[in-house]
């Protein structure tokens, strides 16, 4: 994969620089602002990825526990209602809710947009824990709390990895979106190239969008093998 993509932005860089750009193109290609708007897409994809992991995760825990297994179903159709919804709604409705514009708004709706992913991985993957190992933890003394951090969570965190490294792709490519209102990111470049009719700032733009898409899956892949629990 780190062979591919660097030989997708040797072609790029080869693709660009054969061009005879003219004032506008070389402006929205030189490298500063290029650079900014990646930074701008790789914050607020990583921003919210994070904090959807501290809501998505404990969330997931609790609703497992037997006295809230009740609202189980109201959680998940909740979080099936913000992946359910075109992620170009929520980027419109955030900042009507809020009356403001910027990274917060598009922040909320990739959070809302992936929560499902890391919601749902972390339920199935605490259900599905064997309830021998589980009773023998009891067994043996041990309180609930450190059953669960001891035996549920470690036999779930694959599963769990697996539902964050999704979501963590997804919100690379929405965040693209972030440009609608002012939020930056490659989605700037992508929408000044159309907005102009400048081929290669198009083709810039989306071939960095799908290199970091493709980079952070295969991150998030190595981090997936790194942390999940030697035995397993």
């Amino acid at each position: 994969m780190p062979v591919f993509l660097t030989a997708v932005c040797v072609g790029l860089y080869l693709y660009v620089s054969r061009q005879e750009l003219d004032a506008i193109e070389t402006r929205l290609l030189e490298g500063q602002y290029v650079r900014e708007r990646l930074i701008e897409h790789i914050t607020l994809a990583s921003v919210a990825t994070v904090l959807m992991i501290a809501i998505a995760v404990p969330l997931g825990i609790l609703l497992t526990r037997p006295l809230l297994r009740l609202l189980t179903p109201l959680f998940i159709g909740l979080a099936n209602i913000g992946q359910a919804i075109p992620a170009i709604g929520l980027v419109i409705i955030f900042p009507v809710v809020w009356s403001q514009i910027g990274f917060r708004p598009m922040l909320y709706a990739l959070i809302i947009h992936s929560a499902l992913q890391v919601l749902r991985n972390t339920m199935v993957g605490l259900d599905q824990v064997d309830r021998a190992l589980i009773d023998a933890g009891r067994g043996m003394g041990m309180s609930k709390l450190r059953v669960l951090m001891r035996i549920e969570l470690p036999l779930a965190v694959p599963v769990i990895l697996a539902g964050v490294r999704t979501a963590l792709v997804l919100n690379v490519g929405v965040a693209t979106l972030g440009t609608f209102i002012n939020a930056g990111t490659l989605g700037d470049v992508i929408d000044n190239g159309v907005g102009l009719n400048r081929e290669p700032v198009i083709i810039t733009g989306a071939v960095l969008t799908a290199v970091l898409a493709l980079t952070t899956d295969w991150v998030a892949g190595i981090a997936e093998r790194i942390l999940r629990p030697k035995g397993l």
